[in-house]
């Protein structure tokens, strides 16, 4: 139960934090990437100022041997860079700079009223569920079953 409150209350930061900042907001992010019109350089700043609390944070956690509501750490292994992750990481910048909303930014939209972060996060979950049952066809094809 303590993990799970504490995720709620980490969630809710991050959350408040994206409200305050604006990034919840598309037409600031989508200023942020007109850069021969409206451009509005805040979200560099956001990024800016959350890239150097998490270095600093993560500097005073991973001296832990493990973290405070679990046996270890679960980071990341693989370092390659394949074709999941290019395809991957473009469909998320290109899905950015089409409606604004990235996952970070869209969730809390949604509490705040904004429309389009409904049918965002739908369209998010749908993709979502989508790629999982063709990872799961390709791998059941590589493996020579029956899908």
């Amino acid at each position: 139960m303590t993990r799970i409150f504490s995720a709620l209350v980490i969630g809710l930061i991050f959350g408040a934090g994206i409200a305050l900042s604006g990034m919840a907001n598309p037409a600031k992010v989508l200023n942020f990437f007109d850069v021969a019109g409206s451009w509005d350089p805040s979200l560099a700043f956001v990024m800016g100022g959350a890239l150097v609390v998490t270095a600093i944070g993560y500097t005073f956690v991973l001296k832990r041997k493990a973290p405070v509501f679990d046996r270890l750490f679960h980071l990341p292994t693989r370092r390659d860079i394949d074709l999941p992750l290019l395809t991957g990481s473009a469909v998320f910048g290109i899905g950015w700079g089409i409606t604004g909303f990235c996952p970070g930014g869209a969730i809390p939209a949604l509490g705040l009223g904004y429309s389009d972060a409904w049918v965002f996060v739908g369209s998010m979950v749908a993709g979502i569920a989508l790629a999982r049952l063709a990872r799961h066809t390709m791998a059941a094809r590589a493996a020579g079953k029956a899908v």
